[in-house]
């Protein structure tokens, strides 16, 4: 039996390993001639530094990313605080506060003023408990009048998991990843992100695995088009040729929703994206650590998060439909005020900067978007989806795209 996984980004990287633990044949293909997708690394000469095309946090509970880091040889590039501790600055007013979750399912760290958001009260994370029964409903709609909770937790929280305002983002879609993080307490609630870049921790070692399995790496292969009869994939056209599929053979589809839907007519897929901007700036002298955790949450203005790597700070701005129409120099000179204040630099001194738009970095986490979410299954009886946009009940993230992979390299075993 042979395999062809078309797509080398985290879930047709998930998929091509979880096949070939099974014992497949596989052959990996991508367009580009870099693996990884929207989840790599690159040099930038503007910072001559290594930078990432988009900042990405784990939390300790993603299990099928911690389980595929565990498998490439990958589980100790990932770096983080020891505790499940979450640093905030808010820019209007200048207060930092900490969230610092307790050990154990049971909230007890609500309980105490210093350890929840600064203004909140017990009553207000009480009514959290709407998320269960939220439908449709927008994170706006069940929790905009909260006030300080709204604004330092809900919000921001919304914006960074979802990516979509929380005037369209429906609530609902936030359940499943409280449910396996925050609300089992630290053990599952710790930040972590990747120690020298999304390539070292997830791409490069997975190619490494693959190869040493015999994987056939086909990067910068375009593929033209798909031929099928009845219910079955026959074939997937090249640019330089066709590939045909014996009886028994099998594919993965694991590109972006849009290409998924011109190689299959008819497919229903979310047809609706939010960008991501992301901002690096290289910092040359001065203290360091820059931060005593490599993450801080900025409340209050343009820039969201921030993440640091050694001399360069990484800031991420989601739901950014807006700002992504702006020139890299202007929202350069927006973002770096934030920043500086937030670091205690000379906001007049501007470091080297690259901006980086990734225009549709998700699908747009409404209800109407949510609906066109496809399963791994497709009318092809050999073929199978995989990717972050499918219906992996989580939303788009690294965790649900190793999961939709996974997903999809389980429906191909089977029908073998």
């Amino acid at each position: 039996m042979r395999v062809h996984v078309i797509g080398a980004g985290l879930s047709g990287l998930a998929a091509a390993l979880a096949l070939t633990e099974a014992g497949a044949r596989v052959v990996l293909y991508d367009q580009a001639a870099q693996a990884g997708g929207r989840t790599r690394s690159f040099h930038e000469p503007a910072l001559d530094r290594l930078i990432d095309n988009g900042n990405h946090l784990l939390l300790s509970g993603n299990h099928a990313a911690l389980d595929y880091l565990s498998g490439i040889g990958a589980a100790d590039r990932l770096i983080g605080p020891d505790s499940a501790r979450f640093d905030f600055f808010e820019l209007d007013s200048g207060d930092r506060w900490t969230i610092d979750l307790n050990r154990g399912p049971v909230p007890l760290w609500v309980l105490y003023s210093k350890r929840r958001v600064p203004g909140t009260s017990l009553a207000d994370y009480v009514k959290g408990l709407k998320l269960l029964t939220a439908g449709d409903r927008t994170v706006a709609q069940l929790f905009a009048r909260q006030g300080a909770l709204y604004r330092r937790f809900w919000e921001p929280f919304a914006v960074a998991v979802l990516n979509t305002a929380p005037e369209e983002a429906a609530a609902r879609l936030l359940v499943p990843v409280i449910r396996e993080t925050l609300a089992k307490g630290a053990e599952a609630s710790s930040p972590l992100i990747a120690r020298r870049g999304l390539s070292d921790t997830f791409v490069d070692p997975a190619l490494d695995a693959l190869a040493r399995r015999g994987v056939e790496i086909r990067l910068g292969c375009r593929i033209a088009g798909l031929e099928w009869e009845a219910d079955r994939l026959t074939a997937i056209a090249l640019t330089r040729g066709l590939e045909g599929l014996a009886p028994g053979d099998a594919a993965v589809l694991a590109v972006p929703a849009w290409t998924a839907a011109e190689l299959l007519p008819g497919l229903t897929v979310p047809d609706a994206f939010a960008p991501i901007v992301n901002v690096h700036f290289r910092i040359d002298g001065g203290r360091r650590p820059l931060l005593p955790a490599p993450l801080l949450g900025l409340v209050g203005g343009t820039a969201q998060w921030l993440f640091v790597r050694d001399d360069v700070v990484s800031v991420t701005i989601s739901a950014a439909r807006a700002l992504a129409e702006r020139g890299a120099s202007e929202i350069a000179a927006i973002v770096w005020p934030e920043v500086a204040r937030a670091l205690d630099l000379d906001v007049a001194k501007m470091p080297p900067v690259r901006v980086v738009k990734e225009r549709r970095a998700t699908f747009l986490a409404s209800a109407a978007q949510i609906a066109r979410r496809p399963g791994a299954a497709t009318s092809l009886r050999n073929l199978m989806l995989a990717g972050d946009y499918t219906d992996t009940g989580l939303p788009a993230t690294i965790e649900g795209a190793i999961r939709s992979g996974r997903a999809a390299a389980k429906l191909v075993l089977r029908a073998r």
